[in-house]
């Protein structure tokens, strides 16, 4: 087998790239690139008493043009360590008041330095530094300048501008492991030739849920307050009051009910899902060491169980999808 010669690339050729030839019945439907992982702790000296706020930035931009992906043609590319070193100057010079304010100054950054930049995403994770305290109740004393990674859940957020468009502001937290030891129940569910689970009346219900949301505004919004709420309203529908709890009859009916209560109390959001994993904890069989246990009555002894898990899903909208950017 021989190769065809390749033939001189031909600046004039719209359909050249590198040493092929781009088929009429191929388009580039979406492009982008950008930076991964950009580190950086903002440190806030108000005295004696100290703030921080840690993030890691990712930034990604489509151009109008497509000719770098085409032509190899560089001419337009923004490069990325020019991004990079972006996210450090804005910090510097304007502050991070919130994840979610830093990420929308990047993204109309970008949008108004650059006018062949179509669009601008941001996405952003913010570590969970909390103020070391001391003591509790109304005494409890907060550090002045020490912290503690207090990683309960963690936030982030996702901005989206593209020109003649209002900005896109989603926000959401990951990483929220919970675990009750009663008041949850599965039973009635569909009985045919597949099933062998029996019926639960009385279970360990454990999660992690991973939670998201979009704003209908991005003025004169504190998104930092808003997610600590939407983490409480989380916890308390899936807890209930402290001393009887709540009944929860199904996961589906958990995640639900939080959704729900969600848009009742928040009006700035347009939209929320939530995603719940099971994280089952097993009663452990002691059949085959029955003498070794007959005289112990303790039977909560649980084995916790990794895959395989199910996974429960639920998005819910406003009826009235008009946006009010």
């Amino acid at each position: 087998m021989f190769k065809q010669k390749e033939k001189a690339h031909d600046p004039t050729d719209t359909n050249y790239v590198g040493n092929s030839s781009i088929s009429q019945e191929y388009i580039i439907s979406d492009h982008n690139y950008g930076k991964n992982n950009v580190k950086i702790l903002e440190v806030v000296r108000n005295g004696p008493i100290h703030s921080i706020k840690e993030l890691t930035v990712c930034t990604k931009l489509s151009l109008n043009s497509q000719k770098d992906y085409t032509h190899g043609d560089n001419s337009d590319i923004i490069a990325t360590d020019s991004q990079k070193n972006t996210v450090y100057v804005l910090a510097k010079e304007h502050g991070i008041k919130t994840a979610e304010e830093f990420g929308l100054l990047l993204a109309k950054h970008f949008l108004t330095t650059y006018g062949h930049v179509k669009r601008a995403k941001i996405w952003i994770e913010e570590s969970p530094w909390e103020r070391l305290g001391y003591g509790s109740g109304p005494y409890a004393q907060l550090h002045n300048h020490a912290f503690v990674y207090t990683p309960t859940c963690t936030k982030n957020c996702e901005i989206t501008l593209s020109r003649d468009a209002e900005p896109i502001i989603k926000s959401g937290i990951t990483g929220l492991r919970v675990l009750k030891t009663t008041k949850s129940s599965f039973v009635n569910f569909i009985n045919d030739e597949f099933r062998s689970l029996p019926d639960q009346r009385d279970r360990i219900f454990s999660t992690v849920v991973r939670a998201e949301w979009q704003f209908n505004v991005t003025g004169g919004v504190d998104f930092d307050k808003i997610s600590k709420i939407i983490q409480q309203i989380i916890l308390t529908c899936f807890a209930g009051e402290p001393i009887h709890g709540v009944d929860s009859p199904s996961v589906q009916h958990t995640i639900f009910l939080a959704n729900k209560e969600v848009l009742d109390n928040i009006p700035q959001i347009q939209w929320i899902e939530m995603e719940m994993p099971n994280k089952h904890y097993f009663n452990v069989d002691f059949s085959k060491l029955s003498k070794a246990v007959e005289k112990c009555e303790n039977e909560e002894i649980f084995l916790p169980a990794t895959d395989p898990a199910g996974n429960i899903y639920c998005r819910v909208d406003r009826k009235d999808t008009k946006s009010k950017l």
